[in-house]
């Protein structure tokens, strides 16, 4: 009876469809996080009867076929990119993006990450980092001096020296931009990885077309909408419920069939 194995895929696919939600939910609060959310797609089917040919010599065409499906299986968990609510911090190295864009950030291996949370600090040197330490691209180095650091909307970076009047630049900041932002690799700490389904990075400043621009003293919140994400919890637990009323089923209409052969 196929219809154990069938209903099995559907508890397997909606076991990771919960799982897909619960983390979710675990980063309702993690800044810069993107949802993430299970796709599904129908197995091989099984054909008893081929629709579209004649089903003896000279005879109609058969109009319709008997094919038999074996089940789901579960294609793609996507990261929905859409942009987060903003939330001030009143913290000068809190930056956050309105648009498209991610901040560049140099990996324990040099290699170039990228990152939608902009709650950065600076190290012991100075230079701009990550809550994890690593590096921003381009690097900006904050004078031990400063009193104060500015960020406009384009990504220049200025700082304010005591006893000085004029401001004194310290970089530009510069945005990646990919054709599809769904290809990254997410790799935890709120860092993504380029893949060869991304594309590679598009660099440019912020504020130029197609680029996001940055709000200083802001952070970018998790795009999750909880009433959603209960929504979509209770739809996974029925859905896993039928098929587990499928298996039931099924093992008690085999049941009947071998008390019949006895």
């Amino acid at each position: 009876m196929k219809a154990l194995a069938i209903a099995a895929t559907g508890m397997n696919a909606q076991q990771t469809n919960l799982e897909v939600i619960a983390n979710n939910i675990a980063n309702i609060n993690t800044t810069g996080f993107k949802r993430a959310r299970a796709e599904f797609s129908d197995l091989l089917y099984q054909v008893d009867r081929m629709q579209g040919v004649p089903s003896r010599a000279d005879a109609s065409v058969i109009p319709e076929g008997v094919s038999i499906g074996l089940g789901v299986k579960t294609a793609a968990v996507r990261n929905v990119h859409v942009q987060g609510g903003l939330t001030s911090t009143g913290n000068n190295l809190d930056l956050a993006l309105t648009g498209n864009g991610w901040f560049q950030i140099e990996g324990a291996e040099g290699q170039t990450l990228y990152s939608r949370a902009g709650a950065f600090n600076t190290n012991a040197t100075g230079q701009l980092v990550t809550v994890d330490g690593y590096n921003v691209i381009p690097a900006i180095t904050v004078p031990t001096d400063a009193v104060d650091i500015v960020v406009n909307k384009t990504g220049q970076v200025y700082a304010r020296i005591e006893g000085q009047t004029d401001l004194q630049e310290l970089g530009q900041l510069t945005l990646a931009a990919f054709a599809n932002e769904a290809g990254l690799a997410p790799l935890g700490d709120n860092l993504f990885q380029e893949t060869a389904a991304s594309g590679p990075a598009t660099i440019g400043a912020p504020g130029d077309l197609g680029f996001a621009t940055i709000e200083q003293g802001y952070l970018e919140n998790s795009n999750v909408d909880p009433v959603k994400e209960i929504t979509e919890l209770i739809s996974a637990q029925r859905a896993y419920e039928m098929n587990s009323k499928v298996i039931q089923a099924a093992d008690e209409m085999a049941a009947v069939v071998s008390k019949n052969i006895r």
